[in-house]
């Protein structure tokens, strides 16, 4: 076999290794709403694939601008894990920075129309498993903060999470798009409704900003429509559901006062450990040393709170750090949205971003594995999009 049958072979393995690690991307992005195990799995399967492709093509893999600052905030998680009051549990806790990967993989395999296509994937399955909460409230009894609706997925938080993200796309397309906006208007009466049954105030708060970004987007005085929408819904929930929504305003609530107590925690943390905080997964392990007497509970998990969380996790600069991705982020999808690219696929990914932040106040989302994952598709899908198609595979 000579050197040119060689590179033929080579090059007629393409076209399908390119189809088979497309399909495993809408599998993996299908996924995400209802197994987390199963996502993690077609995404293995999807990298290996794309590296394949790869090195068949013999192109290095490219990445949009903005995973510049998350490869160093990803550096500088390993610095803090380095410097963690345990730093093997850290280490072993950083393999999450794995998921930064799906940047530069959905911005190279979901080119050209694939990009739309992928959301075509989120919003039916978010539907699906809209549909799955609101059964789990009406039937299962998924119907106070004991117990509460949460899909397909592990915890209502998450669940809470990617149907805050599954709105603001279902909403983009509404907002923006020229076409298929019969599907995305059917779905979100269901995705709001599976929302609100959560009981989890800052997806509320969250899809709201999204929505809210959207309409001021569209034409400023569409914001008038988002009181009256929610005075709508407050007229229709259950009782419990407004009770809920009261709470949020009430310095007493304990959920309330403990995130006060966290604030205070997290201050002293970074007070403690400015430069490379107390570790990854070390919040929980050094809690107790820092939690002042009016808080409710004995430890938490994290600090319910994205930036706090960083600084005293990771220290000052990781946070700086995650400022820039922000920032980057957010100023390329507007340059994106304004030069008319992808409006509602730039549009997606500023109200997902939108979201995070709102949510992230009252949330450490940004942690949250299966969350974070959709976000990071939804934040690539524009820049994917404007890329020049798969000519060969397309074809099939």
């Amino acid at each position: 076999m000579n050197v040119a049958t060689v590179a033929v072979d080579r090059m007629r393995m393409v076209p399908r290794l390119d189809r088979v690690t497309t399909l495993l991307l809408f599998g993996f992005v299908a996924a995400l709403q209802v197994s987390i195990a199963l996502a993690h799995i077609l995404l293995a399967a999807m990298l290996v694939s794309w590296v394949l492709l790869r090195i068949l093509e013999r192109t290095r893999p490219p990445a949009p601008a903005f995973f510049t600052p998350l490869v160093a905030y990803g550096a500088l998680t390993l610095v803090s894990s380095a410097f963690s009051v345990d730093p093997a549990a850290s280490l072993l806790d950083s393999k999450q920075l794995v998921l930064l990967t799906i940047v530069p993989a959905v911005y190279d395999i979901a080119r050209g129309p694939r990009a739309s296509t992928v959301i075509d994937v989120i919003i039916s399955v978010g539907a699906a498993s809209a549909v799955f909460g609101i059964v789990q409230y009406g039937v299962l009894h998924y119907d106070n903060l004991g117990q509460r609706p949460q899909g397909a997925l592990t915890h209502y938080m998450t669940y809470s999470g990617v149907l805050m993200l599954v709105i603001g796309a279902a909403a983009a397309r509404l907002v923006f798009g020229a076409r298929d906006r019969v599907w995305p208007a059917l779905v979100m009466p269901a995705l709001i409704v599976a929302l609100a049954l959560t009981f989890t105030r800052n997806a509320w708060i969250g899809a709201c900003v999204a929505v809210g970004l959207l309409l001021v987007l569209r034409d400023f005085r569409l914001t008038g429509l988002l009181p009256v929408v929610l005075a709508l819904l407050f007229m229709l929930a259950p009782e419990g559901l407004i009770s809920r929504l009261t709470s949020t305003f009430n310095a007493q609530d304990p959920a309330n006062q403990d995130r006060f107590a966290m604030i205070e925690v997290g201050a002293l943390m970074v007070r403690d450990h400015p430069l490379t905080g107390v570790g990854p997964n070390m919040v929980p392990v050094v809690y107790e040393q820092y939690r002042p007497d009016y808080a409710v509970n004995e430890t938490n998990p994290h600090l319910h709170n994205v930036p706090l969380q960083i600084a005293a996790e990771r220290g000052l600069p990781a946070l700086a750090v995650w400022i820039w991705f922000v920032g980057a982020t957010v100023l390329a999808l507007f340059r994106l949205f304004r030069a008319r690219r992808q409006p509602v696929l730039a549009a997606t990914a500023l109200a997902s971003m939108a979201a995070m932040l709102a949510a992230g106040l009252f949330e450490y989302n940004f942690g949250d594995s299966e969350f974070l994952m959709l976000f990071l598709v939804l934040i690539a899908l524009p820049f994917a999009a404007t890329r020049p198609g798969h000519a060969a595979s397309d074809r099939g």
